[in-house]
């Protein structure tokens, strides 16, 4: 299903390009920014089986965007400065926001050289327990898994199922299966306890996962020192939190700031929600991010950034420079506004 829904993205980019409709469409639906969202920035790997791929970009990609923003005198700026011109309606130039979210290290040691290359400044959003070493990036754990098994059994919804992994294409089937069951859990601690007997099942240790891909604490804090950096919150254990009671989403929010506040001695004012997507984060959430104090907080549903937005600033859309479509042609289509604007049905604003 899901590799369905990347062909039809991908053919619907490439219609948009090839017609042309873009240039048609850009006037009314680009808007007056847009905040891109990264995850990855790293060389590209050979691997058959790769299901996590759309959330990593090589770095001559990001390269690419940031040339084409640079050729069309997008001013690229921080989450600070889009907030000012938001709350002034200062239009008067286009924007463009970098975000990364998790605090992987190679947005230290593949995106920043780019970045620095323009000069463009970025936020990294931080999940506290990932730089402390001890949380669980199950999508990764799950994919390094499959990766290592020709079949894999796991008891969904309280069924003893085999899935075969014999192949690239059974592992994608089955990585997917699981993936969805997962995510459908009622709480964290559920998707947390069935993934770690899966791990257990195969003698696969998942708790090194997040220290050998993310920024410790001191990496953090030298990586924050960098004038092109923000560092900004992405909660304490990267759970859903509309799965969350209120107390304890509030909690993920403020204590996972304070903690990155704690490291890197430096207000954290922008929050990315984990995951993102409206049935992760929806008005429950926005209005906490908004009591909690963020200035911003940004979803992953697809969008531009219109005027309209600053009456919106803790439900902020994204365009998400995708895995799955590294083709410079799609670099002005992304930026015209006409793909999401197709994809949100011609709506300039989706924060319901």
């Amino acid at each position: 299903m899901k590799q369905f829904r990347s062909n039809v993205i991908r053919a619907g980019l490439g219609v948009l390009y090839f017609t042309g409709a873009h240039y048609l469409l850009r006037p009314i639906f680009a808007g007056v920014g847009t905040i891109f969202m990264l995850h990855h920035v790293r060389p590209r790997r050979d691997a058959a089986f790769q299901p996590n791929r759309h959330l990593e970009v090589a770095p001559e990609f990001l390269r690419a965007m940031l040339a084409h923003l640079r050729s069309h005198d997008v001013d690229i700026v921080t989450m600070d400065e889009l907030h000012r011109r938001l709350t002034e309606r200062n239009f008067s130039r286009r924007f463009a926001c970098f975000t990364f979210d998790d605090g992987y290290r190679d947005n230290r040691d593949f995106a920043l050289p780019v970045m620095r290359e323009f000069g463009a400044p970025f936020t990294v959003h931080v999940a506290s327990d990932f730089a402390e070493g001890i949380g669980h990036l199950w999508w990764i754990a799950l994919e390094m898994l499959i990766a290592r098994t020709s079949s894999i059994e796991a008891d969904i919804a309280g069924v003893a199922t085999r899935l075969d992994t014999s192949t690239p294409a059974a592992k994608e089937a089955a990585f997917q299966r699981l993936h969805d069951w997962l995510r459908g859990l009622p709480g964290g601690g559920d998707m947390q306890r069935e993934i770690s007997v899966l791990c257990a099942r195969y003698g696969f240790d998942e708790t090194t996962i997040s220290r050998d891909l993310c920024m410790s604490w001191d990496e953090l804090k030298a990586f924050a020192n960098d004038p092109l950096i923000s560092v900004g919150a992405h909660t304490v254990t990267h759970s859903n939190l509309a799965r969350q009671p209120k107390e304890i989403a509030s909690q993920e929010m403020t204590t996972s700031r304070a903690r990155i506040e704690n490291a890197v001695q430096r207000p954290v004012l922008h929050l990315a929600y984990p995951y993102g997507d409206r049935i992760a984060a929806g008005a429950r959430e926005f209005a906490l991010a908004q009591a909690a104090g963020f200035k911003t907080a940004v979803t992953t549903r697809p969008g531009m950034i219109f005027p309209e937005s600053a009456g919106h600033l803790t439900a902020l859309p994204r365009v998400s420079l995708n895995g799955n479509y590294q083709d410079k042609r799609i670099l002005p289509v992304l930026t015209s506004g006409a793909a999401t604007a197709m994809w949100n049905g011609f709506r300039r604003i989706n924060a319901a």
